[in-house]
């Protein structure tokens, strides 16, 4: 946000500058200035946005506890199909993936800064140190800080890629001893009430691509016509309408959230 600022104030200079000596070499300069920070500012302006909007929710909701939950969704694409698996606690399709895990330096993190662990869903030997919180309003923005730097929490999609798809030999192992996967960015909802939470709740999630090997891309397509309760695939279009497709009277019920994989 800093960078964003200082673009900002520059390019305003330079453009004032350009004003107060038009056609003067000294004004050609500024404006050429003016034009050239314009690009880089709004680019840094707009990498900013969710920082800028944390700092407001700050401020608006500083006496409130805000529920915060951040994961990291799989989006896993061969042949024009999506790989969903069935939600372990809700009984619909939804992206590989799971709650991000806080490591102790970031459990020490939160907790000097107050942060309460969220009771929505019941904290057993797998929810355990999930980032999936409850936060006062006015620490909203040095949290998302916090996360941003990822320093204290976990920063790899793979302990759920394994858990969902190795363990349960939806996919075999042996293709799969190590994984490519490149992040396509970040998808943090605005802030909303939530009646299951019963108070205001943001959602963050991280969106990573698997980049299959020549290998692992032929174990995918080896299960892609196979249909089974624990997976499935799904067109964009099933995704977008969350299992309901005209002219089909079976609906597969599908997480509203999978839309951000697409």
């Amino acid at each position: 946000m800093l960078r964003a600022f200082v673009y900002l104030c520059v390019a305003t200079a330079l453009l004032a500058l350009g004003f107060s000596f038009q056609n003067t070499t000294i004004g050609d300069i500024s404006t050429g200035g003016f034009l050239a920070l314009t690009v880089p500012a709004a680019i840094a302006v707009n990498a900013s946005r969710v920082e800028i909007r944390m700092r407001w929710y700050s401020l608006r909701y500083r006496t409130k506890i805000i529920r915060v939950s951040a994961a990291y969704l799989f989006r896993i694409k061969i042949d024009g199909k999506y790989l969903l698996v069935k939600g372990s606690r809700f009984p619909h399709y939804q992206p590989v993936g799971g709650v991000f895990k806080v490591s102790s330096k970031g459990q020490a993190f939160l907790a000097d800064m107050g942060v309460q662990d969220d009771d929505l869903i019941p904290i057993d030997q797998t929810s355990e140190a999930d980032l999936r919180i409850r936060v006062r309003g006015a620490n909203l923005a040095k949290f998302y800080t916090w996360f941003d730097n990822r320093n204290g929490r976990e920063d790899s999609p793979w302990r759920e890629f394994h858990e969902e798809l190795l363990a349960t030999s939806i996919l075999p192992s042996e293709p799969f001893p190590y994984i490519f996967h490149e992040y396509q960015g970040r998808i943090v909802d605005k802030i909303r009430f939530s009646p299951h939470a019963d108070s205001q709740e943001v959602i963050i999630s991280d969106i990573y691509e698997l980049l299959p090997t020549q290998e692992q891309g032929d174990a995918l397509r080896s299960i892609l016509e196979i249909q089974e309760d624990g997976f499935g695939w799904f067109s964009s279009d099933a995704i977008k309408r969350r299992g309901v497709l005209p002219g089909v009277p079976n609906v597969t019920p599908i997480a509203e959230h999978a839309q951000k994989i697409l």
